[in-house]
């Protein structure tokens, strides 16, 4: 049996990563969504995601339940182990990573793409401030960081998200399984 592929999802707040990814799944049924675990508090509303508080995460992290964790925005976030007895069943994962552990994952999964989704400033900040999450100032660092590059020496899947929805999942959906779609 072929192992599945981890496919992280990165891109800048407000660029619609929980949107593509649910399109993804809704159109690549085969396609595992990595559901989150977060510190963020659960009517803040967002993806679907499992809320814990910061000393439930340290146990979970200490425990060995995640396979990949990491800081942002002032939450904590993490990607749980169970991912692998997906991987091994032969089915693709999606899971919205931060950039910032790009490389650990590249690292830790034997098949392993990035897709990045991309919006303008103008789009991300209509976005931003359309979710009500964040303050003003939290929406212009959000937007000074979008540009950020990539680490160098991924298989990085490039994705604009500034028309509709079902375009961006169409052509993400061709770019990610391109003979089968």
């Amino acid at each position: 049996m072929t192992r599945g592929r981890f496919i992280a999802v990165v891109g800048p707040s407000g660029v619609g990563k929980d949107s593509v990814t649910a399109g993804l799944q809704a159109m690549m049924p085969n396609v595992h969504l990595v559901r989150r675990v977060i510190t963020r508090a659960p009517e803040l509303g967002g993806e679907d995601f499992d809320a814990v508080d910061d000393q439930t995460f340290e146990e979970m992290a200490s425990s060995g339940s995640f396979v990949l964790h990491w800081n942002a925005h002032g939450l904590r976030y993490g990607i749980p182990a169970t991912v692998a007895a997906h991987l091994e069943r032969g089915r693709d994962c999606l899971a919205n990573l931060s950039r910032g552990v790009l490389l650990d994952a590249a690292e830790r999964f034997l098949d392993f793409a990035v897709l990045h989704i991309t919006a303008t400033p103008d789009t991300l900040s209509r976005r931003l401030s359309a979710r009500g999450r964040e303050t003003a100032e939290d929406i212009a660092l959000r937007l000074s960081r979008a540009q950020m590059p990539l680490p160098a020496g991924l298989d990085v899947i490039h994705v604009s998200n500034d028309g509709p929805l079902a375009e961006t999942v169409g052509r993400a959906a061709a770019l990610l399984q391109p003979a089968s779609v």
